[in-house]
């Protein structure tokens, strides 16, 4: 389990100081302010491998940039260092835990994955493209993963229905309404050209085989494959090895929201916590995940244990990148997390009806109109901006017209 990180020199800021929840780690704030940065550290602290391009580091003379983990194990805290070595132009190589007692998933917005299994391959990682995850990965003549589609159907076909009937129940659990049930359907053919049996998933509306699924569809498909083959693979590798199997697992998923509808957004983060058991009941799991939705957020205020849960927030301040646990608050709906402290909007409408709601509010207050656009700047202008930007039903509406209204009968203001 990864306890903290510090970071010297490295990333978008001259250093990093983060401790992280047992639990569930949420990371959000703006576009460029290192979010997804952090998770790629974290991967190289847990496994020692870069899932893509190594950090770069900051160019300065008088200080080495270094990232130091701490990861704890059952049996002990243990820090871990990396410096950057310049003549080399790389990392130093970073000794991960040989009692490392977690399995490691690294879910991408790219749309790949990486899995860190101790057990299976203890110098290395598995790391997925979109291709490799549904049609199978190989390295030196080696078979790693045979991919979703084959795998998939073997499972399907195989007399005791293991690991088929665990895969079905994770993938019934990440639905996103009883309305849109997802189930697994039965293999069909589709191409002259692609001799496989391809898996099919029934919806709803019918029958479709996988490859012709959505995008979002496909990014849930893939992360409850990942999850099982990752799992079962491991299982079979320890009775190899005969050992017994690991029972935590550390989840890193950048932008879980990535192409997932308000309806799927609102539900997935909760559900992934509770498909973990799925796999074994008595599992633990850290996760640390990246997010822009308010609704992820908001599916969380159930849930959330201050004492196992922690909020991050990467915000600019001046001209510095800082990086804040931000005290865990619940902002109901989406609006008022969209206002909240962690997004920052003034207005959750669009940026010129905010301009419009403010120029509103200040004439109203009988306010120096100078600051706004010269067609803000008189009742009647404000007016019909607020007619052009604003829907009939917005709730903006009876206190602007009614303050006009008084205006113009020379009556005050109660």
């Amino acid at each position: 389990m990864l306890k903290e990180l510090h970071l010297q020199k490295v990333g978008p800021a001259s250093h990093f100081d983060i401790e992280f929840a047992d639990r569930l780690n949420i990371i959000t704030g703006d576009n460029g302010n290192g979010k997804s940065f952090l998770l790629d550290v974290a991967w190289w602290v847990l496994t020692a491998n870069w899932a893509e391009q190594p950090a770069y580091p900051q160019r300065v003379r008088e200080e080495n940039p270094k990232i130091i983990g701490i990861v704890s194990t059952l049996e002990n805290t243990r820090e871990y260092q990396s410096s950057f070595d310049f003549s080399e132009q790389q990392w130093q190589n970073l000794q991960t835990p040989q009692s490392l007692e977690e399995v490691a998933i690294y879910v991408r917005v790219d749309g790949g994955f990486s899995v860190y299994d101790p057990t299976r391959k203890r110098d290395n990682a598995y790391n997925f493209t979109p291709d490799t995850l549904w049609n199978g990965l190989k390295s030196e003549g080696k078979v790693l993963c045979n991919g979703l589609i084959q795998d998939w159907v073997t499972w399907q076909n195989q007399p005791n229905k293991y690991p088929f009937q665990l895969f079905s129940n994770v993938i019934e659990k990440l639905a996103p309404h009883p309305d849109e049930w997802i189930n697994v359907g039965e293999p069909t053919r589709v191409s002259v050209e692609d001799i496989r049996d391809i898996p099919t998933v029934n919806l709803p509306y019918g029958n479709v085989p996988v490859i012709y699924t959505s995008a979002g569809m496909k990014r849930i498909l893939g992360l409850a494959y990942l999850l099982v083959w990752t799992w079962y693979e491991h299982t079979k590798a320890s009775q190899l090895r005969k050992q017994k199997p690991i029972h935590q697992i550390v989840l890193l998923i950048d932008e879980i929201e990535s192409h997932l509808h308000p309806r799927w957004q609102r539900v997935i983060l909760p559900a992934i916590l509770e498909v973990v058991t799925e796999l074994q009941v008595e599992m633990k799991i850290q996760a640390l995940v990246t997010t822009h939705s308010p609704l992820v957020l908001a599916s969380l205020e159930p849930g959330f244990d201050e004492s196992e849960d922690r909020l991050f927030l990467f915000q600019l301040a001046g001209q510095e990148v800082r990086l804040d646990e931000i005290p865990w608050s619940k902002q109901g709906d989406t609006v008022g997390w969209l206002t909240s402290e962690i997004f920052g909007l003034k207005q959750a409408r669009s940026k010129e009806a905010e301009i419009a709601i403010e120029a509103a509010e200040a004439w109203m207050r009988d306010d120096d109109m100078d600051a706004f656009p010269e067609n803000l700047r008189s009742q009647t202008q404000i007016h019909q901006e607020l007619q052009r930007v604003l829907p009939g039903h917005d709730p903006f509406w009876p206190r602007w017209i009614v303050t006009a209204e008084r205006r113009s009968s020379g009556l005050s203001e109660v």
